[in-house]
């Protein structure tokens, strides 16, 4: 008998432990603590996502900015860092977004630099019209000394700017007639950005300028309610613009930067580390899309033709820059940004 209480005591205890143990490692799963759940790409680690618009198509130069953007971002912060890319204007036109922004209901966006001179006055230099020749004058500015003082200044209106992209060099089209000077410009109605400058340039032509979001411009373009617009070649390519438009001028009347733009109080709750990522990746995704551009700018004309438009590469550019001469005078508050870009380039 004595044997046989041992022997159920043992049976008891044994089956204690066996509870107290299981009921231990039932306690750790379900609070996931213990070092597994502090290894990389476990369940507890967080990701935080970034919602970044622009108003353009998947084949457009932004998307490629964009997506350069996102792989370096990642890589940079060891996929803490996830940026998701909403093209074809699904988080609103350029100036809706902006404004997003500054409220901190957006995060970031690849914007044209039109819209931002209604947010920045001192932004509407950069529109100015014939102001740069060629990609490396614009280039030295943009990433120069003015430039990166002109990103400042939208901190002013609580944005951050990264660095500048690309839209490029932007030429007239039309669906009416050859255009090979400025008179032959008079009296077609042309759709420009949401920018002043834009407006006075083409006013200054005698045209009927009109102000209209893109998204907007296609329909009116479509429906035969203007006669043309003004963009670069990969956006006129891009958008299959010959589905409406017959004619291209190479005018490259202005130079137009996209750029890369974060609400300014969701950049302040980066740490610094993550800041520095932003604004490296920013750059270098820029510099990738502005090669992307330059690239595959010949093969996109070649294109253009085939789909039947007329390209006028070599207009009478002196006719048009003795006609915008007035919008100069229109603005002596860009003086001094004109002398000091002047200086810079003639450094």
């Amino acid at each position: 008998m004595k044997i046989k209480k041992v022997l159920s005591l043992l049976l008891v205890l044994i089956m204690a432990v066996s509870l107290a143990a299981c009921s231990g490692s039932s306690e750790s799963n379900s609070n996931d603590e213990g070092p597994e759940a502090d290894e990389p790409g476990s369940a507890s680690e967080a990701v935080t996502v970034i919602k970044l618009g622009t108003t353009v198509n998947e084949e457009d130069s932004f998307q490629i900015a964009a997506e350069k953007f996102a792989e370096l971002v990642n890589d940079g912060t060891d996929g803490a860092y996830e940026i998701e890319i909403y093209p074809n204007g699904s988080l609103g036109d350029e100036r809706t977004m902006l404004e997003s922004m500054q409220m901190g209901t957006l995060d970031m966006g690849i914007i044209t630099s039109g819209p931002f001179s209604n947010f920045v006055p001192e932004m509407g230099v950069l529109d100015m019209p014939f102001l740069f020749s060629n990609n490396a004058d614009v280039y030295k500015i943009l990433d120069g000394e003015v430039g990166q003082e002109l990103l400042g200044k939208l901190e002013n209106a609580n944005l951050k700017g990264l660095a500048y992209a690309e839209r490029g060099f932007r030429n007239l089209t039309n669906s009416k007639k050859e255009v090979t000077s400025a008179s032959n410009a008079k009296d077609l109605k042309i759709r420009v950005m949401e920018n002043e400058v834009y407006t006075k340039t083409f006013n200054s032509l005698g045209v009927n300028a009109v102000p209209m979001a893109w998204s907007e411009a296609l329909t009116a373009l479509q429906q035969g309610t203007i006669d043309g617009q003004e963009n670069p070649i990969n956006v006129i390519y891009s958008f299959k613009l010959w589905e409406s438009q017959k004619y291209v001028t190479m005018t490259r009347h202005a130079y137009a930067s996209a750029i890369f733009t974060m609400s300014l109080d969701k950049f302040n709750t980066l740490p610094e580390d993550v800041q520095a990522v932003f604004k490296e990746s920013a750059q270098e995704a820029a510099e990738h899309e502005r090669q992307w551009v330059a690239d595959n700018e010949e093969s996109q004309m070649a294109e253009l033709r085939d789909n039947g438009m007329t390209i006028i590469t070599e207009p009478d550019l002196k006719s048009f820059r003795d006609a915008v001469q007035t919008v100069y005078s229109s603005y002596p508050e860009y003086s001094d940004y004109i002398n000091r870009i002047e200086e810079a380039l003639n450094d």
